[in-house]
């Protein structure tokens, strides 16, 4: 099974949708894309041309924005968003140990979306809880102090 791609249709509507909530003014950018990528799961790129036809804002600019926040994709992800965290506090407590675990546990490579359409996996800066490192985010789920030996367990709550 591929990742789940939307069409033209759903595209359309859901574009509508958020442009009728929060209006075309420019200062609204964020809030339409984070919308449109929590209905769809992504930005398509039919969704940007269709917002800077509505808001007058060159499609090259939402692009930028889209690619800029991590929160953003413009590529189809998972059903499941590992966000894992590469910064030097996770990486000094063992964060190298749970990095290798993730990739053998879900067979993927950063940035990568797994063949099934579960996993998409992806590593960040930071997650704000550097006291509690190694952190990953599963989906809105924050686990701390991981461990090599407990992404199994954690990955396997997500069916």
């Amino acid at each position: 099974m591929s990742v789940n791609v939307v069409d033209g249709i759903q595209v359309y509507n859901t574009v509508q949708k958020v442009i009728e909530k929060h209006g075309t003014h420019s200062e609204e950018l964020v809030p339409i894309l984070l919308d449109v990528n929590a209905s769809l799961g992504y930005i398509p790129a039919e969704a940007v041309n269709l917002i800077s036809q509505a808001t007058k804002i060159p499609a090259s600019t939402i692009e930028s924005v889209a690619s800029f926040y991590s929160m953003l994709s413009t590529k189809p992800r998972g059903k499941h968003v590992i966000k894992f965290c590469e910064n030097a506090p996770c990486h000094v407590m063992g964060g190298y140990k749970v990095w290798r675990a993730l990739l053998e546990a879900i067979g993927i490579e950063e940035g990568q979306t797994s063949a099934d359409g579960k996993w998409t996996l992806a590593t960040t800066s930071c997650l704000g809880a550097c006291g509690v490192g190694p952190v990953m985010l599963v989906d809105d789920d924050l686990y701390g102090n991981v461990t090599a030996e407990q992404v199994p367990e954690i990955l396997s709550r997500y069916k």
